[in-house]
């Protein structure tokens, strides 16, 4: 691959690197007039052919308004529709099962009214076969009439990403019960955003009668704990979102066993001088998530869904002394390497810029990984073979060696209208091909675009 080029090392005490350019062939390959967004990860069919995305219109998708999942051949450019929403319902953030062709996305309310509109609580993961368009199936179930079924949640899901198997997915989560209590009523949780996992040991069906509960085809959890006042200085969290499965096996503990499945997340800490730091945590999982642990699985009236019996949760960076403490730069998502031995997370150096670091799933010391003179502009994936992490830096395409930071800019500089789009950067299943957005001018306005660029052998 163009990749396999020699690299320079470079020191701990190295300053900035010089960017080597390798252009390689850059192409267009969605051009109808309407948003095209990607999620941050995900968007490869299992064969490498498709890339799925929906068509949000407002260039960061910040704004839930798309109607259809769309997939687009990466090679030929044909488009299908794989869901239409109907009755007033928007669907968003769409991600392939890794080994069959299944797509997983958000889906908002149908017939939305004053009390139900949608939001962060409000908000479903479904799931699709390409080769059954327009049929969709509930992944998670609902409940939200008391007392609570176990495997249910109260709430809404988001960016629903599968392991590597395509058994266990993983989802950030906010609770509709709690979501009045934003003042914080003495013995009562209040709303925070937690990571939770949805299993497939078997389909959750709610007895309860409610307009909004609904059925569910896996067997779905919290496994993130939360508080409301974090102590200062202390590893409780108020928030818990942007996580990543931990390698394609787990990883291997420092006693050298295995833990099987684990969740890198970002965690928010309050610091001793009661300032927001957000921190890489991860969570390890139990093989059993129907077993309760301290709490009830489905929740109270009064507190949010409780963890498994068997998750921990634990922090793995301290940075609160540094200069610029705490994960820094654009919105992302942790990553872990294929191997599980290394989180990747974006925190800025000493001289303010966003860089590629990463860490051990057993803690330590973080390492930072890239020395570059423009900062981290988008979130970033590794390739399937643990060799390379690609993202956007100084509107570019660029592409860093794992054991070096050495980068190699793919994409010529693009100037700031149509510069790649920070929300995703995604090596395909075979690491040949990488996808990502960016704004295209035409007659009928500006739209963002899908693109690929292929990485020479």
């Amino acid at each position: 691959m163009l990749l396999a080029a020699t690299s320079v090392f470079l020191s701990a005490e190295a300053g900035p690197a010089a960017v080597r350019e390798a252009f390689s062939h850059e192409r267009q390959v969605t051009s109808a007039p309407h948003g095209h967004i990607l999620t941050n990860t995900g968007v490869w069919s299992p064969d490498g052919e498709w890339i799925v995305y929906d068509i949000r219109n407002d260039p960061a998708g910040d704004i839930f308004d798309g109607q259809r999942i769309e997939m687009v051949n990466a090679r030929t450019g044909e488009v299908r529709t794989l869901y239409e929403a109907q009755d007033g319902a928007c669907c968003g953030v769409a991600t392939f099962h890794p080994r069959v062709n299944e797509v997983l996305f958000i889906l908002g309310p149908e017939r939305p009214t004053p009390d139900w509109q949608y939001c962060a609580w409000h908000r479903r993961g479904v799931i699709v076969n390409t080769a059954e368009p327009g049929w969709a199936v509930n992944l998670d179930a609902r409940d939200l009439v008391a007392p609570y079924t176990p495997g249910a949640l109260r709430g809404g899901t988001h960016l629903h990403v599968w392991d590597s198997a395509g058994d266990w997915v993983c989802f950030t989560y906010e609770d509709h019960l709690l979501a009045g209590n934003a003042n914080g009523a003495a013995g009562r949780d209040i709303n925070q955003r937690n990571v939770g996992v949805s299993v497939p040991d078997h389909p959750v069906h709610v007895e309860h009668p409610h307009p909004r509960n609904q059925d569910g085809s896996h067997f779905t959890v919290l496994v993130t704990r939360t508080v409301g006042a974090p102590k200062p200085g202390s590893d409780e969290i108020k928030r818990a979102s942007e996580e990543a499965w931990v390698g394609t096996n787990g990883y291997v503990r420092l006693d050298g066993t295995r833990q099987k499945r684990a969740l890198a997340f970002q965690g928010q800490v309050v610091a001793e001088k009661g300032e927001p730091i957000t921190e890489v945590f991860v969570c390890d999982l139990p093989e059993d998530v129907n077993v309760a642990g301290a709490g009830p699985l489905a929740g109270t009236e009064d507190r949010r869904p409780a963890p498994p019996r068997g998750t921990t949760q634990r922090r793995l960076t301290c940075t609160t002394d540094r200069k610029y403490p705490g994960i820094q730069g654009p919105r992302h998502w942790l990553r872990s390497s294929p191997d599980g031995s290394r989180i990747a997370f974006l925190m800025k150096d000493d001289a303010g810029i966003a860089q590629l670091w990463t860490v051990s799933p057993n803690g330590g010391p973080p390492r930072q990984l890239t020395r570059n003179p423009w900062p981290m502009a988008s979130a970033f994936t590794w390739s399937p073979n643990g060799k390379h992490l690609a993202f956007v830096m100084d509107n570019s395409v660029c592409v860093a060696d794992a054991a070096t930071g050495e980068t190699v800019r793919l994409t010529r500089r693009s100037d700031d209208a149509t510069a790649p789009r920070p929300e995703a950067c995604v090596f395909s299943p075979r690491g040949n091909q990488i996808a990502y957005a960016r704004p295209v001018r035409s007659d009928k306005g500006t739209w963002n675009q899908i693109f690929v660029v292929s990485l020479s052998s």
